[in-house]
């Protein structure tokens, strides 16, 4: 049996995915001119990767959200050279981008233990600097949480991405008939009978302009970065946000989706992809789906059905098209099974790809020292004749 277990987050409010921070590292310890001694630097600020911590944690442990290296200590008659002081360590959660006020990337957090220099310690006085330490450095950052999961549901609203994630997981999260049912992001984690794990995200539905920063926009989109795989859900059925949008059938919901992600970042359409074609419980759901597959097979020759504004520059091959019901289990085992595949397969694919890359570094470095030994070789026989 598949066995599953839920992280969620209970209100929205209480999720945080973004957080800004001052940072100032130590001052450096005051010299001793007339021993000539040095002053011990200032504690360094970092970020550190850890388990069972979040965002919202740090918040709420550290209001004011400084945080300060300790100060290097002062030379004297007793130690000539300052000790160093203590570094400070901002513990958050794995998933984090750090970047600077301006918006240069400072550093990723993509495992624990990883750790992310963002205000250096002043030096302490020395002769060179005439006995006077330096102050460390002082900068706002910001913590980015992208959330690391294998797959990441990419759906517009009420396609059924919840019931999914419910179906898969036996859980009952809020699910209603209304557009944006999920309000906040959602991990749930698939246990397989070989104790292999695998985590799915179901993040805030995308409406059309999610690019724009409309709807739930980029706080959905840039969790999607970090997924390894893709997995959209449309409704058999099609979908409407509202009485004044227009109508998109399956094969539209597809196209715009892929266009919202190659819009906001043109790269996540490269990942690997499947597909899950919910509420085939309802009235000519088959023939809907044939349909569907038959646009998919060819999708060039029904752009006409889309914006000229919102036809993908390319268009998603999916691994696996896989027609389901949420809300009676109808395929669900059978999608778990070819999640699984599709995940071991991409693995199998990095794994040859990692090793062909050290075959051809290790051939680079024979070839060098050939290259080399050859080079040795004719400046000693060089030498000889003379």
């Amino acid at each position: 049996m598949v066995h599953i277990s839920r992280i969620c987050f209970r209100k929205y409010g209480n999720f945080v995915d973004n957080l800004r921070l001052y940072v100032r590292g130590g001052t450096g310890g005051m010299a001793l001119p007339r021993l000539g001694g040095h002053g011990g630097n200032g504690g360094n600020v970092w970020v550190v990767a850890t388990k069972n911590t979040t965002l919202k944690k740090i918040k709420d442990k550290y209001p004011l959200k400084r945080f300060v290296g300790g100060s290097g200590a002062n030379s004297s008659v007793r130690a000539l050279k300052g000790d160093k002081g203590k570094d400070e360590e901002i513990l958050a959660p794995v998933g984090i981008t750090v970047t600077a006020d301006d918006g240069r990337i400072l550093g990723e957090l993509n495992a624990e233990g990883d750790r992310v220099l963002v205000a250096k310690g002043g030096s302490g006085g020395t002769p060179y600097s005439s006995f006077e330490p330096k102050k460390g450095q002082v900068k706002h950052i910001r913590l980015d949480l992208k959330l690391i999961a294998d797959l990441g549901l990419v759906g517009f609203p009420n396609a059924g991405k919840s019931s999914l994630l419910t179906a898969l997981s036996n859980a009952t999260p809020q699910i209603a008939n209304y557009a944006f049912t999920t309000l906040r992001p959602e991990i749930g984690k698939v246990a397989y009978p070989d104790y292999k794990q695998i985590s799915i995200a179901d993040l805030p539905g995308l409406i059309e302009g999610a690019h724009l920063n409309r709807g739930m926009g980029h706080k959905f989109l840039k969790h999607v970065e970090r997924t390894k795989h893709l997995l959209f859900v449309v409704d058999v059925g099609g979908f409407q946000l509202a009485s004044k949008t227009p109508f998109r059938s399956a094969f539209e919901a597809v196209q715009l989706l892929t266009k919202e992600l190659e819009l906001y970042k043109e790269e996540l359409v490269s990942k690997p992809a499947l597909l899950v074609v919910n509420k085939m419980d309802l009235p000519e759901a088959e023939d809907k789906l044939e349909e569907l597959k038959e646009q998919l097979q060819n999708p060039e020759e029904f752009t006409d059905l889309l914006p000229d504004d919102m036809i993908p520059k390319s268009f998603i091959t999916f691994r696996h098209v896989v027609p389901i019901s949420a809300l009676n289990g109808f395929g669900v085992d059978h999608l778990k099974s070819c999640i699984r595949l599709s995940l071991d397969e991409y693995a199998a694919m990095e794994t040859s790809a990692m090793h062909q890359e050290k075959l051809q570094a290790l051939r680079q470095q024979s070839h060098e020292c050939f290259r080399n030994e050859d080079k040795i070789s004719l400046s000693s026989g060089v030498g000889r004749t003379q």
